[in-house]
């Protein structure tokens, strides 16, 4: 088993090097960590240069520019294939995601062909989210199962696991249409439209310990326009 963690940056210095130590941790001698970094002006880049070039096991993707969760996420995963990852994980480098549970997740992906860290399943929590948030998250997850019919109870969770079969039936990724943060919805969609087998295992998703937060107002409007442009559209 080779995985590599995908882990996305864009002005985490305060979170870079503890995540890149908690995360190769947890990591079997084969596998490895890929960053990419959207030239975070306060100086991430930098910082993950450093580490590489301490520790073999970790690499970093220089983007010149910022386009979006998704757009990142689709460059690390072509590059982790090229790497010769067995599985690919896709994680944030704030915390909210817990290292730790990178192993309960690779053993859940030995009968799936991808697993997600579920918030609402049993056992899956929230913590430090205000009531507001929770609802959006919550109640939009239900929406989006329904008219969907996607079998995950938490649609847009952005902690997974993917085979390397599951990612390669993508071909060159060029069906991905979503840019920002409803590509973990359309991942979902299409993965189970193609008939791969999806799990979750719960999680305990924890605010950031440092740095902002990049969500926005807008994510629910995106993730609403692509909910019916995967049902409706073409």
């Amino acid at each position: 088993m080779k995985p590599i963690v995908v882990i996305p940056t864009y002005n985490e210095k305060e979170n870079a090097a503890a995540m890149a130590a908690a995360v190769l941790a947890q990591l079997p001698p084969e596998g490895r960590l890929l960053f990419l970094d959207d030239n975070s002006p306060d100086g991430t880049g930098e910082i993950l240069d450093g580490l590489c070039a301490q520790e073999p096991r970790l690499a970093v993707m220089h983007r010149q520019k910022k386009e979006g969760l998704g757009r990142a996420y689709v460059a690390g995963f072509a590059k982790a294939l090229e790497m010769g990852a067995t599985h690919v994980v896709e994680m944030d480098c704030d915390f909210s995601h817990d290292p730790a549970d990178l192993k309960r997740m690779f053993a859940a992906i030995e009968t799936a062909d991808v697993v997600i860290g579920s918030r609402y399943v049993k056992g899956g929590k929230c913590v430090g989210w205000p009531f507001k948030r929770w609802f959006i998250s919550y109640f939009g997850g239900r929406f989006i199962r329904l008219v969907l019919g996607t079998p995950v109870m938490d649609p847009t969770g952005g902690f997974k696991c993917f085979t390397r079969a599951a990612l390669e039936s993508l071909g060159d990724f060029s069906l991905i249409r979503s840019f920002g943060y409803s590509f973990q919805m359309e991942m979902n969609y299409r993965m189970w439209k193609m008939g791969l087998r999806l799990a979750e295992i719960p999680i305990t998703f924890t605010e950031r310990r440092a740095g902002t937060s990049k969500i926005s107002g807008s994510i629910a409007t995106e993730t609403l326009k692509m909910v019916f442009k995967l049902r409706f559209g073409k």
